[in-house]
């Protein structure tokens, strides 16, 4: 076993390398950008090293013989799947964690993929000119849902390939494009496989995937739970013989999609590495008896040891569902938020991945994910309920994130039925969370502090409260307490007492309204009234002093809706344009949003050029309507 190693990434999974490594007896050294000097990854590892970037090949291979490690494990994303660096780093004398470069290579691109499938006899999704309307537009490299989009006319495919390859080039360096069948109701199932260097593949079992938005994951679960035995046996055998087929070797997992309609498993692609939900196997999966370590699979086969495992070794034991919590408003299109957290509170009892703490910056320099909740059940069921538990307990303030849309869909009749296919969201509205309990919580706190002048606590009263609904009674230890309903008014001691509870239990509210018990994570600051209520962030901060926000405009100024860089315009001023015309393009966090005229009109206002970095609420345009 290898005494030191580099991990090439930065946030949870390097967090979830190093605490392997540590079992292991193993070194870990870091790397890091200027950004994230004092990130709690850099300070998880026994050494870092500062590169420029984590995408610079040479900068990361230099960093790894720098500290004097043995191997480099690349996590996912950035570096992961790039051949040329899993080359450079055994040009260095170094150990790379993951398959061969050729694998890599072959595996990486979906076209030369899909025809090894062919050859294993995997069966593959049927290509575009074989198949009607509706189309799906994929980079043949990468992954993650970058460069895809669905074609539902002729007249939509030219702009889906354009706006596909542009993103492809950007993500993965290569605008190479692949037009297949596209499934309207699918199931999105992966197998994880395992290989060694002795010839040896094993599966441990598969994922379910398809609660996505946008072609990006959002709810994972194994086992996967609407399959039958015969489609079980079907992506099982599939994904081991596509392994044997290019001499496998460590972590990889085989993707399909199983389209409800026919009933058939088509293979979508092969993942040649570690994958973010990957705990989700590790919790439901048993080898002889114990829980698995992917990773740990992966050092013992990176150092040339067998995998020692047979597939009768290997067992399912009960059910594991995962949620990827991210920094975005999944209520106003999953558009990325930036910012600095204030308080973060993460459940007890459930597994989190995570790199995320109070009053830590999120910027847009990087993928939008911030971490992982696990959770473990007897069956579905109980994992479901433990998952809704967990998001109940999860609280990030400061940040608009979608935990809230998570415990809704977790809590969901669809969820809960199995129902969600990976279009669902795109078919479907979910409930933004009612505000009248956050609401009146809020309000009550606001009325404490009112009432309050002790100075030793976190809170603060400014002279001013929110109107609510009648106050609720706030739990105590040792006793019970109402606010006078009508008034909503409360006695100083009885305020003092209170506000030093929610003081002492740093910022956590526990009350009962209209005799149901809720708790919440409050923070009522001068100019702020902030509260996380059942996952979701609700900001009541009076508008005027809320930090950042975006000056008014008229209707017809389109904003920037999120921190990011313009990447396209195609309008000037004095442009005449059709409602709905794209103005321009802007890209945050790997993500594009096309900026859209809101009616048809002139443009009287370009207000940033390509390559230019704005921040929220920045006007980029303005459409003045016809006859003004």
């Amino acid at each position: 076993m290898f005494e030191s190693v580099l991990v090439a990434n930065r946030g949870e999974i390097a967090r979830r390398v190093f605490r392997t490594c540590r079992e292991l007896g193993i070194r870990t050294i870091a790397i890091y950008t200027a950004l994230d000097a004092d990130a709690p990854h850099v300070r998880d590892a026994d050494e870092a090293v500062e590169v420029a970037s984590y995408l610079d090949a040479d900068a990361v291979v230099s960093a790894a013989a720098e500290a004097g490690a043995e191997a480099i494990h690349p996590g996912y994303g950035f570096l992961s799947e790039r051949a040329e660096f899993a080359r450079a780093v055994a040009k260095a004398g170094l150990t790379w964690v993951g398959p061969t470069p050729e694998v890599i290579e072959q595996m990486g691109r979906k076209d030369a993929a899909r025809e090894i499938a062919v050859a294993a006899g995997v069966p593959v999704v049927p290509r575009g000119e074989d198949s009607p309307y509706p189309l799906l537009v994929k980079a043949a490299a990468g992954g993650g849902g970058k460069g895809m989009r669905i074609v539902r006319s002729p007249e939509e495919l030219d702009e889906a390939r354009a706006a596909a390859a542009r993103e492809a080039l950007s993500a993965f360096g290569d605008e190479t494009l692949l037009i297949e069948k596209y499934v309207e109701r699918g199931r999105h199932i992966e197998v994880q496989v395992f290989g060694d260097t002795h010839g040896n593949v094993i599966h441990l079992f598969e994922r379910d995937c398809s609660v996505q938005r946008r072609h990006q994951k959002v709810i994972e679960e194994a086992p996967a739970p609407t399959l039958t035995d015969e489609q079980r046996n079907l992506v099982l055998t599939s994904a081991v013989a596509l392994a044997r087929q290019v001499d496998y070797t460590g972590a990889g997992t085989v993707e399909f999609l199983l389209d409800e309609a026919s009933g058939e498993a088509y293979f979508l692609e092969m993942n040649t590495r570690l994958q973010v939900e990957h705990p989700v196997t590790e919790e439901a999966v048993r080898i002889d008896g114990a829980a698995a370590d992917l990773v740990a699979l992966q050092l013992r086969v990176a150092a040339g040891e067998p995998l020692g495992i047979a597939q009768e070794d290997v067992r399912i034991d009960g059910h594991a569902i995962e949620v990827r919590v991210y920094a975005e408003d999944a209520f106003e299109g999953f558009l990325p938020q930036a910012g600095r957290t204030s308080i973060v509170r993460w459940p007890e009892g459930a597994r989190v991945e995570h790199a995320l703490e109070s009053d830590q910056v999120v910027s847009t320099a990087y993928d939008p994910m911030l971490a992982k909740v696990i959770v473990h059940g007897a069956d579905r069921e109980e994992a479901r309920a433990a998952m809704v538990e967990a998001l109940d307990s999860t609280a990030v303030l400061g940040l608009t994130t979608n935990t809230g849309f998570l415990r809704v869909l977790a809590a969901s009749d669809a969820f809960r039925d199995a129902e969600i296919d990976t279009a669902w969201l795109d078919r479907n509205e979910v409930p933004v969370p009612d505000s009248d309990v956050p609401r009146t919580l809020v309000a009550w706190v606001s009325a404490m502090l009112s009432a309050v002048s002790d100075t030793t606590t976190p809170f603060r009263a400014d002279g001013w409260r929110l109107s609510g609904s009648p106050a609720p009674t706030i739990v105590d230890l040792d006793r019970s307490v109402t606010v006078d309903r009508p008034s909503g008014r409360v006695s100083s001691d009885v305020a003092t007492h209170l506000v030093r509870q929610l003081s002492a239990a740093d910022h956590v509210l526990v009350a009962v309204v209209d005799g149901v018990r809720h708790r919440a994570v409050v923070n009522v600051q001068p100019g702020l009234a902030e509260i996380v209520h059942q996952g979701h962030r609700f900001d009541f901060s009076p508008p005027d002093r809320v930090a950042g926000a975006a000056a008014h405009h008229s209707d017809g100024a389109v904003e920037a809706k999120m921190p990011g860089t313009v990447i396209d315009v195609r309008v000037r001023v004095g442009d005449t344009v059709e409602e709905g015309q794209v103005l321009g393009v802007m890209e945050a966090m790997k993500m594009e949003v096309s900026l859209k005229a809101p009616f048809a009109g002139t443009v009287t206002v370009v207000g940033a050029g390509a390559g230019s970095q704005v921040p929220l609420g920045a006007e980029l345009f303005v459409v003045s309507p016809d006859g003004e």
